[in-house]
């Protein structure tokens, strides 16, 4: 409940705050601000909210736009992240990589997919498919303009300790991929689980907000989370507001992950046993 709250909350924050820089003053210096996370943390409450709540940054106030559904044509492929569905046979990757020299790389090669792009004749790769991102909303932050570059989602993830990068992470799915890395994450270094069983740990995300794709569909107070044994959970969850769907097991998720311990340099990785294409290996 606490960490899909919170999330709302920033990602009622993109919505309201987040495009290019060259075409927008971002208020970067005050939404990862202490201050103004103590700020929102107060918003947080026992029920789930329903609403969609940017906060007021720099004596502004947010940007909100239109909700609904933007016309898109039927035949077009919107890439919302097959993963996110339990789709596994296409879309986008993500790879963490240490070696013994220090070095620690996590990158999520995304867009310009074969089942949906041209390849550019002469130059071998294919479209990007980016400004599907774009808003068509004119008041939109992320509205459509000549030159403007896109929001994106791509979330590939580097901790560090004392200044010194020991952890790189990531996964595909879209918007999941910033509530499935911060589970992760959280279940690793708050929870202590190593980094196998915080990625086996039941996953979750929210569609309360404004979907990064076309056509931008939200879904109020929606929570998926994989199947459990504990009911009980799911039962608080309900009763607390939230509009509990329940996937399949293995179904949310495609973490991948590497640390390299500072003091021993031991490497270490572990892979996401869902849908059965993520690998952890080391020579």
């Amino acid at each position: 409940h606490l960490v899909t709250e919170c999330a709302k909350l920033a990602f009622a924050d993109r919505e309201a705050w987040y495009d290019d820089p060259d075409f927008v003053t971002v208020p970067i210096g005050e939404l990862p601000s202490r201050d103004y996370a103590r700020r929102r943390r107060a918003l947080v409450g026992e029920s789930a909210s329903l609403d969609l709540r940017p906060g007021q940054v720099g004596g502004k106030a947010p940007r909100l736009p239109a909700r609904g559904r933007q016309a898109v044509h039927a035949e077009h492929w919107i890439g919302t992240g097959a993963q996110a569905s339990g789709d596994t046979e296409r879309d986008t990757v993500h790879v963490s990589v240490a070696d013994r020299h220090g070095n620690i790389v996590a990158c999520t090669p995304s867009g310009g997919w074969l089942q949906s792009s041209p390849v550019i004749e002469g130059l071998g790769f294919c479209l990007g498919t980016r400004a599907q991102m774009f808003n068509l909303d004119p008041h939109h932050p992320n509205r459509v303009e000549a030159g403007k570059r896109p929001r994106t989602t791509l979330s590939p993830s580097l901790a560090s300790r004392d200044g010194v990068p020991c952890l790189a992470f990531g996964t595909p799915g879209g918007d999941q991929q910033d509530q499935w890395t911060l589970e992760f994450f959280l279940a690793h270094v708050v929870f202590g689980l190593d980094m196998q069983a915080a990625m086996d740990a039941p996953m979750f995300h929210t569609e309360h907000f404004p979907s990064s794709f076309a056509p931008h569909d939200a879904h109020p107070g929606r929570l998926l989370v994989e199947h459990m044994d504990d009911e009980e959970v799911l039962r608080e969850l309900d009763r607390r507001g939230h509009e509990v769907v329940v996937s399949d097991r293995w179904s949310l998720g495609r973490m991948c992950a590497v640390a390299r311990d500072i003091d021993s340099g031991l490497l270490s990785a572990a892979a996401n046993p869902r849908g059965a294409q993520a690998y952890a290996a080391g020579r």
